[in-house]
């Protein structure tokens, strides 16, 4: 297993859609197992292949309730709305207040290859919603209304000017999703 270093704001690959996984190989295997470690290193709770350069629909979440591995993942059902803090290890030190469907019932491929499914709420289902849309291009800035999103990107950028749009991971890493 190896430390990955995360894409950060203005990185290209973050506004890309990912491509499927068509099988769950070896290299699947050692980069789900990257992506925990980098993930648990930066202090989040989950983390999508975008935010380390790999435009792939690979994610992983974890909570204190919750472990998962998300290999082309999808929502199937989602019911209610919820408001919370976001934060994002792409976007570190920026948070905000997101809505997101309280409740969801998502589809994905596991480690063992076979599809399952998984219905959750509270952290757990934010993340993974958060790390979904990771995969399809979409920041959780995106989810703030127009005068909110540009205050918060003209405070990163101008705080973050000097700095390129990668970051290696070490121990002393800011945490989010």
């Amino acid at each position: 297993m190896s430390l990955l270093p995360l894409h950060l704001l203005g990185s290209p690959v973050l506004r890309q859609h990912s491509t499927e996984v068509k099988t769950v190989d070896e290299e699947i295997t050692r980069f789900v197992a990257d992506l925990f470690e980098t993930m648990q290193a930066s202090k989040g709770v989950g983390l999508a292949a975008n935010q380390v350069g790999v435009a792939r629909r690979v994610a992983v979440v974890e909570t204190d309730d919750t472990r998962l591995v998300l290999i082309n993942p999808v929502i199937l059902e989602s019911e209610g709305r919820d408001s919370a803090e976001e934060g994002c290890l792409s976007i570190p030190e920026v948070y905000a207040e997101v809505t997101r469907p309280a409740r969801i019932k998502v589809e994905a491929t596991g480690l063992d290859g076979k599809r399952y499914t998984w219905e959750g709420d509270g952290l757990a289902a934010r993340a993974v919603q958060h790390e979904i849309d990771h995969l399809d291009g979409i920041l959780f800035l995106d989810h703030l209304g127009p005068i909110k999103r540009k205050m918060l990107l003209a405070r990163y950028k101008k705080e973050h000017k000097d700095e390129n749009y990668i970051k290696e991971v070490g121990s002393t890493a800011a945490g989010s999703t």
